[in-house]
């Protein structure tokens, strides 16, 4: 019988090809689209889609001229002194619509292989309110007939210059109007990385072509005093100032990739953005030792790493040829030799294009990509920025597919034999006291040991095989309240442990502890202690599936002082991020869910950027609280030794937190972390981690060796060292219903809280921003509202 993966060829077995480079042509110099004859000459080059202008010289001049007549009628029909002002009421010029002499684009059998590319004279922020209006005019009549002939995508040239709050306002808010002229293309604002000199649009703006030369003039001086000035984030500045007016709408842009790269802090900020092209021009490529085109080592990293997204970028080569010219000489040649039949002499001198020696480059670098690693399955890329709400594992019961999801990770599993084996090596190396009646009176050792939430019995499976190799006889019992887990537990104990395993249906913080068999093989009269309580309660944040409550509803059966709980500690960390991708996603979903940015979201964080640097006393990822486990005192515990009955779940009526009996109060939690940003950016929200202490050794390795913890960690900076290759936890994230903007050199204040009202939990977060003015002065520039996941908090029942 073949396996799955046999019949599926895309199966997770099989290593996955990387990404196909899709790769376009743009000649800023092209004012015609092209024809039939043009696209199929440009496929012959290598490219898969290529640009066209909206528009043509024909518009340009029309709009320049309906300038014109507007001020001459304007000087007609007003005589004014050198104290008067022009009446702000009277009309602006009102653009007609397109003619057929306007266009050469539309409607073709490969339209959806055409990149369209508004008119780069378009000046939307220009201080001369006439030629504003005239450019917004020009830009939806562009936008609204390339969405009529069914282009995808629309690029629109975004604003020369940073400097300018009010002309990149201008610019943004007419953007956001292109939304209602053009409901289903994509708007692509096309932006260098940052104003690396050489990378500026030559093509005149309207203003420069319409205003008084002494304007244009100074306009001109400003930019050759700021030219030598560079200010790295300044565009991305820019981006962010137009996609927030847009409100984070789902659209996509181009940047530009300079001829040297930026700081490492500016690459991966725009690695966060929602990218679609990568546009690489003459002055990206360099020619290596044979005299082609090639990029740095650099670019090609740089290249590499947004590959690896689930929806990889298509590159967009410009001014690297053919040209209009060779592109006609070629269709006219193509046309000779279909029409007549020339000589072989004849076909090998016809000036058909070759494969571009850019594309040769671009599909040999195609090839140079890494395969996919452990961490790049199909499934796992999948899953990149994808929201799923955390589990509810005390009130909902698991479906099988759930945990067969969870038990596909060795690596964790791995890491628990490893703990296992370990402490039970120790504790026959220590001589520990045992909770089994056959271990009494100096009989053989023998530990008792439980897996609590079994699940269908992974960790069972490691704790017999961790047994096996320590040789250390246990009894061990399985308790799970999922009834239907509870099945399978039973046919796994019968078929795969050879009935070594008590299996219990019940819930963990309900069991009355484990029944022992004595030395007479008899079961004993009262239920004894555990010797090793094993748990794989843990979430994303550890603490988030109620770990805690759990473990504080069954460690009061872990023996003392010898016992021991599997996980022993876990901490909860956190790290402000930016990731507008994530934020406009959970706009999408905020209609039909109002808790949306209150809800602490389970998801691969990729598509992101630590907006934070590591400093001294500041680091990049901090941590927020710690349990450890077991706790003995608990306020469960005082109660049952003083009225000898189990405590209720709830209490209500005391002075305890949210009017509670506090009787989960001891898990409560709350913290403050100071994080430093260096470069402006914002905040989205928090990306939450967690590490685990599974056991630490008690006793000296060889020759004195202190033995190193059996841990495991979703932290960026550890998991390669602590538990490299485990998948079974994305990260948590904690959303921001408003970006946070900060300037430079800001600090960000964290603080949150885990809540409990003896019911359920949930978390309360604010992000706040501070910079220094001074050597001793601080002040505060922004602020996050409180958030709480209250509505949608974990149950405790």
């Amino acid at each position: 019988m073949p396996s799955d993966s046999y019949l599926n060829p895309a199966s997770d077995d099989f290593p996955q090809p990387r990404p196909a480079f899709w790769i376009g042509q743009h000649d800023t110099a092209r004012v015609e689209a092209l024809t039939d004859g043009h696209y199929h000459q440009m496929q012959n080059c290598g490219y898969d889609f290529a640009t066209a202008p909206i528009t043509n010289t024909h518009f340009h001049q029309r709009v320049k001229a309906l300038y014109h007549s507007h001020v001459s009628a304007l000087q007609a029909s007003t005589t004014l002194t050198s104290k008067q002002k022009t009446n702000p009421s009277l009309p602006d010029p009102v653009l007609p619509t397109l003619t057929d002499e306007d266009t050469s684009l539309g409607p073709c059998p490969y339209i959806g292989n055409v990149l369209a590319y508004s008119s780069p004279w378009i000046d939307l922020g220009s201080s001369d309110p006439v030629v504003a209006s005239l450019s917004r005019q020009a830009l939806n009549l562009e936008v609204a007939f390339a969405n009529w002939c069914g282009v995808r995508s629309v690029v629109v040239p975004g604003p020369r210059a940073d400097e300018d709050a009010r002309a990149v306002a201008q610019f943004a808010r007419a953007i956001l109007e292109t939304f209602d002229v053009a409901t289903r293309v994509n708007i692509i604002i096309h932006l260098p990385m940052y104003r690396e000199p050489g990378l500026e649009e030559k093509t005149p703006l309207l203003s420069t072509e319409l205003l008084d030369s002494r304007e244009a003039a100074a306009a001109g001086q400003k930019a050759a005093q700021t030219e030598d000035e560079i200010d790295l984030f300044g565009a991305w500045d820019t981006w962010h100032t137009i996609r927030s007016v847009c409100n984070y709408a789902t659209r996509l842009y181009a940047g530009k990739l300079p001829k040297r790269l930026p700081e490492m802090e500016l690459q991966t900020r725009w690695f966060a953005e929602p990218l679609h092209y990568l546009t690489l021009g003459p002055t990206t490529f360099q020619a290596n030792k044979s005299g082609n085109p090639s990029l740095s080592r650099h670019h090609q990293d740089l290249i590499f790493t947004y590959m690896r997204l689930k929806t990889a970028p298509w590159f967009l080569l410009y001014d690297v040829g053919p040209t209009t010219a060779s592109l006609d000489a070629a269709v006219a040649s193509a046309s000779a030799l279909t029409s007549d039949f020339p000589s072989l002499a004849d076909a090998k001198s016809s000036p058909l294009p070759g494969v571009s020696p850019y594309i040769m480059y671009m599909n040999y670098l195609q090839r140079q990509q890494e395969p996919y690693s452990q961490l790049e399955t199909e499934t796992l890329t999948s899953f990149q920025d994808w929201l799923q709400s955390p589990l509810q594992p005390l009130s909902d019961n698991l479906e099988s597919a759930t945990y067969e999801m969870f038990e596909g990770d060795p690596v964790k599993y791995n890491l628990y034999e490893e703990a296992c084996y370990q402490a039970m090596s120790e504790w026959k190396t220590l001589n520990k006291p045992t909770s089994s009646p056959r271990s009494a009176n100096g009989g053989p050792l023998e530990l008792i040991v439980t897996v609590a939430g079994a699940g269908r019995g992974p960790l069972v499976t490691r704790a017999l095989r961790a047994a096996d190799r320590s040789g250390v006889p246990v009894q061990l019992w399985a308790v799970e309240k999922n009834q239907n887990a509870y099945v399978y537990l039973l046919r796994q104990n019968a078929t795969v442990w050879g009935g070594r395993v008590n299996v219990i249906k019940t819930d963990m913080r309900d069991w009355a502890g484990p029944v022992p068999l004595t030395a007479s093989g008899s079961p004993a009269s009262a239920p004894t202690k555990v010797d090793i309580l094993i748990t794989e309660l843990l979430g994303s944040f550890g603490d988030n599936e109620l770990s805690p409550e759990c473990l504080d509803g069954i460690q009061r059966h872990i023996a003392r002082p010898h016992g021991l709980s599997i996980p022993e500690s876990y901490t909860a960390w956190l790290s402000p991020i930016a990731t507008p991708k994530i934020h406009a996603n959970l706009k999408t979903v905020l209609p039909n869910d109002a808790n949306a940015f209150e809800t602490p979201w389970v998801v691969r964080l990729f598509q992101m950027d630590f907006v934070a640097q590591k400093v001294p006393g500041k680091p990049r990822f901090q941590q927020a609280w710690e349990f450890v486990h077991p706790v003995w005192g608990s306020l469960q515990e005082q109660w049952e030794e003083i009225k000898g009955e189990r405590m209720p779940r709830t209490l209500n009526g005391g002075g305890a937190m949210n009017n509670s009996g506090g009787l989960n109060e001891h898990n409560a939690r709350q913290c403050h972390l100071t994080f430093y940003c260096r470069p402006r950016g914002v905040c989205h929200g928090l990306g939450g981690y967690f590490e685990s202490t599974l056991y630490t050794p008690q006793a000296e390795g060889s020759e004195g060796a202190k033995k190193d913890l059996v841990e495991l960690s979703i932290l960026p900076d550890q998991i390669d060292r602590k538990s490299r290759d485990m998948v079974s936890w994305f990260p948590i994230f904690f959303p921001l219903k408003q970006p946070l903007y900060f300037p430079q050199d800001s600090e960000l204040e964290v603080t949150m809280w885990r809540q409990t009202d003896d019911s359920r939990v949930w978390y309360e977060w604010i992000v706040e921003a501070y910079t220094w003015v001074g050597a001793k002065t601080r002040v505060k520039v922004g602020s996050s509202e409180l958030h709480s996941s209250k509505k949608v908090a974990c149950l405790m029942q």
